[in-house]
Parts: structure tokens; sequence; C-alpha cells
């Protein structure tokens, strides 16, 4: 198994740093791992108290109010099972920089090590090199690849994570990797991985009359097809 995980953050703001309301905090993560880069059930997701408020501009992007989080852990609890799940292999990200500028300030609060950048796969980075100059945004990423985003009306974490899966699967050709039906652990298949993501609407391509004609009269000239001999 060549095992990486695939997350999001939701935070309180766009900078970790210090500044006039304090220091921006993660609220939300979400984790996915993924099996030579394809998708395995497994993941993490916690909510958590950034014992500070929630700015309403950033309630309005990912849906998330102060009232939301109280109750639930600060940073601190979450962070050796957080760590347990993110393991030692590649962290894949969309605009990882930012992603892990937040965990690496978390983990600075309590005497944590910063994660190492070595692991970091950036998918906007990905995508910038397969696409430049056009929209890459996970949104338009999946607009691109025909991924539903119907569900997609603020930014949760964990949904994030499951179209950003589905993104990551078409940017690296895991999809060509992954038919192979090679069974995983309880007889999953990695077609069934795939499968468990966000599906990709089928397009069915009928023919005009004009065509399927066309079609016939281009049989007609075909001498001993191999279909009509024996």
């Amino acid at each position: 198994m060549t095992r990486s995980v695939l997350f999001d953050t939701e935070t309180t703001g766009l900078d970790p740093g210090p500044g006039p309301e304090g220091r921006h905090r993660v609220i939300e993560i979400a984790a996915i791992e993924l099996d030579n880069d394809l998708p395995t059930g497994r993941q993490f997701h916690v909510l958590i108290d950034p014992e500070r408020d929630v700015p309403a501009e950033a309630a309005r992007i990912h849906g998330i109010t102060r009232e939301m989080l109280r109750g639930k852990p600060p940073f601190a609890e979450i962070a050796d099972p957080l760590l347990a799940f993110l393991g030692d292999g590649p962290l894949v990200a969309h605009n990882a920089p930012f992603d892990f500028g937040f965990l690496d300030a978390e983990l600075a609060r309590i005497g944590r090590k910063p994660l190492d950048r070595a692991r970091m796969v950036d998918t906007l980075a990905l995508a910038k090199a397969r696409f430049p100059g056009l929209p890459n945004s996970l949104d338009a990423l999946c607009r691109r690849f025909e991924i539903d985003l119907s569900a997609r009306t603020t930014h949760n974490a964990l949904l994030d994570c499951r179209l950003l899966a589905a993104v990551y699967v078409e940017l690296t050709g895991g999809r060509q990797r992954g038919l192979a039906l090679g069974a995983g652990a309880g007889g999953e298949t990695s077609a069934t991985r795939y499968e468990a993501q966000p599906s990709r609407r089928p397009v069915p391509v009928i023919p005009t009359e004009a065509e399927t004609a066309a079609h016939a009269a281009f049989m007609l000239r075909l001498k001993d097809p191999l279909w009509l001999s024996g």
C-alpha cells in the first residue's frame, strides 16, 4: 500500500499570524486516506473550538458559526489522533501552503514540530502546471472534470476533501491506475474505491437520423465485411 492523506481545513480567517484581532485559528479539519492516490474509505473529521470569535465574513464562506463550535475540543485535544491519521506519507491539499501554515501554527502553540514540507503535494500547483492561465479553484476544476458540485453550497472541509479526491484522481491519472481489480482490505477493490467518489454524469451519444443513414450507406460500400461472413 502506497499511503497518502488528502486533507482540508476551515479557519476563522486567512492569516495564522498575529494581528489586531489575535491569531486566526483552525475550526475544522477533514482528511481522507488514499491508497495509490485513490480513497480507501477511511477518514478523519473534527470541528474545533478556536478559543476566539468567528468573524461574520468567515462564517459566510464556510457556514460555521461560533455557536456551532461551543463544546467542541480545542486543537490540543485532537492533535494526537490527527497526527496519527496523517502518518508519515505524502499530504495532499489544494493550495497546500495555506493549510500547512495553519496546522503548523496550531502545532507550534502546543509545542509540537511543524509538518515536514517535503511531504506536501499541492493540487493547485499541479492544476496550474496542467492548465496554465485557466481558473484552477476547486470549483473550476470540478466543472472542468464534470464532477457534481450540487452539494457544495458552502466550504465544508469534508465535502471539499471528497471533491478534491475526485479532482486529484483526474490530475494524476489515478483513475486509469485504479482500474485493476485488485482486492484491498475487506475485499474492497480499487474500482470500488473510485466509485465511492462524487460521480461523473454519463453523457449519452445519440446519432441523428442523417448520421444513422450516412453510417448505413458507408457500411454498404464495404466488401465482404467479417461480421457477415460464415
